[in-house]
């Protein structure tokens, strides 16, 4: 533990938690839910994440409920400063939004779990004291949505200067003349068209136009 009582024999440690939220009524009443749980002492709050990774360094709790939306430091930017300052305390994300960019950030960034506001007492408390040992924690529609993000192919994108060379691929320009219209070297077009082969996972320009046409990453082609 890094900054709960230590435990000496026979007796459980006590996990000592940072409440960090923007909201001054969600702080007071974590703070006072936390309070009757067995095992749990707040040993402090933060309003914002510049004050959460501050109060962090300077208290360090075991673990850190962080809320996302926060001023002067979002939730996310703070967990990152945290998990470089003070890699051995776990930040339990608890936070009222569920969007699939919201939680990949938030995992990325080194979240040791994502908890909705909805979530009862007992589950929060155990999931603050499964980050504690070191655990994964993800609220049950969190999990859903992050399997199935994780599941899913990965959109692919083209930059804007791909996409011109795949037009005029389309178009059936050779690459001298794709060259010429966009006043790039041959060797460029190639570079290009190597990278649009590999996103698309096609190994020749006709499967490329075909893929990139059907992914809608291509206008429709118009004759003349």
């Amino acid at each position: 533990m890094t900054g709960g009582e230590q435990a000496t024999d026979g007796e459980r440690a006590t996990i000592g938690v940072l409440v960090a939220d923007d909201h001054p009524v969600v702080r007071s009443g974590l703070v006072g839910m936390l309070a009757s749980q067995p095992g749990l002492r707040v040993v402090g709050t933060a309003a914002d994440g510049e004050q959460a990774v501050a109060r962090t360094a300077e208290l360090l709790p075991d673990v850190v409920l962080m809320d996302l939306r926060m001023p002067r430091l979002d939730g996310v930017a703070a967990i990152e400063r945290i998990g470089v300052s003070q890699p051995g305390v776990a930040v339990l994300v608890l936070t009222t939004y569920d969007s699939d960019a919201d939680i990949v950030r938030a995992v990325a960034a080194g979240a040791a779990g994502y908890l909705l506001k909805d979530a009862p007492l007992d589950t929060l408390a155990e999931a603050i004291r499964a980050a504690a040992r070191g655990e994964t924690v993800l609220a049950p529609p969190v999990a859903a949505r992050l399997a199935s993000r994780l599941r899913a192919p990965e959109p692919v994108t083209l930059t804007r200067r791909e996409t011109q060379v795949l037009a005029a691929v389309a178009r059936g320009g050779t690459n001298a003349e794709i060259a010429r219209e966009l006043f790039i070297g041959e060797a460029t077009v190639k570079t290009h068209l190597v990278r649009v082969f590999a996103k698309l996972q096609v190994d020749d320009r006709t499967h490329a136009v075909t893929v990139a046409l059907e992914r809608g990453l291509l206008p429709p082609i118009t004759p003349g």
